[in-house]
C-alpha cells in the first residue's frame, strides 16, 4: 500500500470553481495561498490565463497560443492566504460564466535567485515538500544550464518565452527523455532536437541548448514551472494505448489529469475531480485550446490509478501509441493514517 509524507494533497494544489461576476470579486476556498493559478472559462471560447507568484500579479500567459507575457489591470490582481481576486477580465471573469481554476503552492513568495546554474535565475519560488518550482531567467543564447531549486530530478519542465510572441511552450518529459520536447501549446506529436542539450536534468539544474528561442534566447525572459515526483501525491508517466480498457497505477488516486498523445497529433487532454465529480471524468478542456468545454466519457478516477474506457481511441488510448501524462491528487494513506477511499 502506497503512503505519501504529503498528509493532505489539497496544501499543495486543488482545482477551484467559481462563476463569473464581470466585477471584482475574491475567490476564496483554495484552502491555502496559490503560487501558480491556471484559469479557464469553461462555458465560452477564451484563451486560457497563467499566472504565478514570481512574474507577480495582473501578469498572464496562455497555454494555447505563443503570445508573450501580457499585463492587465482587470485579469488577477491578487494572491490571498485561501485564494486569488479577479478583475473584470472576460477570459476569467465574464459575467455568468462557469470558470476552472488550478493552483499550485510554490514557495509562497517571489523568492530569490537560483545561483545553482550557469544561468542565475531572477527569482526562483520553491515547494520542496511537494517537488514545484518556478524559476524566471534570461537566456543567453549559448548552452546554459538553470536551476530549479527542487533538490531532487524534476519529472516535467514546462518552458515559455515571455518577451515574444513567435515562441511555443516547450515540455520535458522524464517518459520521452531529454532528446525529445513536446509543445504545450499545439496538437503536434514529439519533436526531436537538442533543446535540452540532450542532457537529462539533475537534482539542482536543467539544461538549455544554444541559440534557442524557444528556451534560451539572448535577452529574452523565460519561466520554468518545474515538477519532481512525490509519492503518493503527484506521478509524470507514460503507458502504450490498446484500443481496450486500460489500466494506469498512480499509487493515489487523481484529482487532476494533463494528458496528451505524443505518437499522434491530438490535443493535451485536461480532467479533474471538481469538474466531474463522479465517473466517468468526462468533462474535459483541452490546454492547447481556447474552446469552451466538453463533454466526453474518457476516463474513470480510481483509488489508485486510472482507467482509459472511452472509444476516441486517438485522445486517450490508440492501439501502439505513447500516451504521456501529469497527475496530482492524494494517496491511499498519507502518513496521517487517512485512507483514500476508491470511487
Amino acid at each position: 500500500m502506497a503512503y505519501t509524507t504529503i498528509n493532505k494533497s489539497t496544501d499543495h494544489f486543488n482545482t477551484k470553481l467559481y462563476t463569473g461576476t464581470g466585477s471584482t470579486q475574491s475567490i476564496t476556498g483554495v484552502g491555502f495561498q496559490p503560487d501558480f493559478t491556471w484559469i479557464k472559462n469553461r462555458s465560452t471560447t477564451h484563451d486560457h490565463q497563467l499566472y504565478d507568484v514570481v512574474r507577480g500579479v495582473t501578469k498572464d500567459i496562455r497555454s494555447n497560443n505563443t503570445d508573450a507575457e501580457a499585463t492587465d489591470s482587470n485579469g488577477l490582481t491578487a494572491f490571498g492566504t485561501d485564494g486569488f481576486t479577479v478583475g473584470s477580465k472576460v477570459n476569467i471573469n465574464n459575467n455568468g460564466s462557469n470558470i476552472v481554476s488550478w493552483n499550485w503552492k510554490a514557495g509562497n513568495s517571489q523568492g530569490s535567485s537560483n545561483t545553482d546554474g550557469s544561468i542565475n535565475t531572477t527569482y526562483t519560488s520553491v515547494n520542496t515538500t511537494a517537488g514545484f518550482s518556478i524559476s524566471k531567467y534570461t537566456g543567453t543564447g549559448a548552452n546554459a544550464t538553470v536551476g530549479h531549486g527542487l533538490g531532487t530530478v524534476p519529472k516535467m519542465i514546462m518552458v515559455k518565452d515571455l518577451s515574444e510572441s513567435s515562441y511555443d511552450w516547450m515540455v520535458y518529459h522524464q517518459s520521452l527523455g531529454a532528446t525529445k520536447y513536446i509543445r504545450l501549446n499545439l496538437t503536434n506529436t514529439v519533436g526531436t532536437s537538442t533543446v535540452w542539450q540532450d542532457t537529462a536534468p539533475t537534482n539542482q539544474v536543467f539544461s538549455v541548448v544554444s541559440n534557442s528561442s524557444d528556451v534560451n534566447k539572448s535577452g529574452n525572459n523565460f519561466i520554468a514551472y518545474c515538477f519532481a515526483e512525490k509519492q503518493g501525491y503527484s506521478k509524470f508517466g507514460s503507458y502504450t494505448g490498446n484500443d481496450n480498457s486500460t489500466f494506469v497505477y498512480t499509487g493515489f488516486k487523481p484529482k487532476f489529469l494533463l494528458l496528451k498523445n505524443s505518437s499522434e497529433a491530438n490535443g493535451w487532454l485536461m480532467l479533474d475531480s471538481e469538474r466531474t465529480t463522479s465517473n466517468p471524468m468526462g468533462a474535459y478542456i483541452y490546454a492547447n485550446s481556447s474552446s469552451a468545454e466538453g463533454n466526453v466519457t474518457y476516463v474513470d478516477f480510481l483509488s489508485n490509478g486510472f482507467r482509459l474506457v472511452s472509444t476516441d481511441s486517438v485522445a486517450v488510448n490508440k492501439d501502439g501509441n505513447t500516451f504521456v501524462y501529469a497527475a496530482f491528487g492524494q494517496s491511499l494513506v498519507g502518513s496521517n493514517n487517512i485512507p483514500c477511499t476508491a470511487r
